[in-house]
């Protein structure tokens, strides 16, 4: 089963929402196993698109277990206690990584996963990173909508159960 990280904001807008909650029926829809990192905002957002589908929702949470916030809509929740640290944890637990809208936190996330190198790194609506000269540096896939994420991110990667069309099969 392919495991897909969205990553986002806690404190959201409400496109950012939107977004999220579109990734997460998607992904189910595509038999994806949504891993998110278990708080509020986006993280809530895409665990709650991703159940209305029946889909599977990890949420690693940064804490022990008694912070207030864990994702109501996750299907198993990891206690790493790790604290931002847990952000490692998510995107090398991912085959791919879709971050909606933008936060310190997010950032960490993409950058992350693009050190990691070998997955997509998608992005909807998150920030844009530039050199010095204020060229775009190389690498995350940014997209305008969450069809076009979930589709870079799950570009050549099988999907039990769903064609090459993104059908059930």
């Amino acid at each position: 089963m392919v495991q897909v990280a969205v990553c986002g904001p806690a404190s959201a807008t409400e496109a950012e929402l939107t977004h999220a909650r579109r990734v997460g029926e998607l992904l189910a829809a595509r038999g994806a196993t949504v891993l998110c990192g278990g708080g509020g905002g986006v993280m809530a957002a895409v665990a709650a698109g991703a159940r209305s589908g029946d889909g599977l929702v990890i949420a690693v949470r940064p804490d022990d277990g008694t912070a207030p916030g864990p994702v109501a809509d996750a299907s198993a929740t990891l206690l790493t206690n790790l604290g931002q640290a847990r952000n490692a944890v998510l995107v090398w637990s991912a085959d791919a990584v879709i971050a909606v809208g933008g936060s310190w936190g997010t950032l960490s996330e993409v950058a992350l996963a693009m050190r990691r190198g070998q997955v997509p790194v998608v992005v909807v609506g998150g920030w844009r990173v530039v050199d010095a000269t204020g060229e775009p540096v190389p690498g995350p896939h940014h997209v305008d909508t969450p069809e076009e994420a979930v589709r870079a991110a799950l570009a050549d990667r099988p999907v039990r159960g769903v064609g090459a069309d993104g059908r059930r099969a």
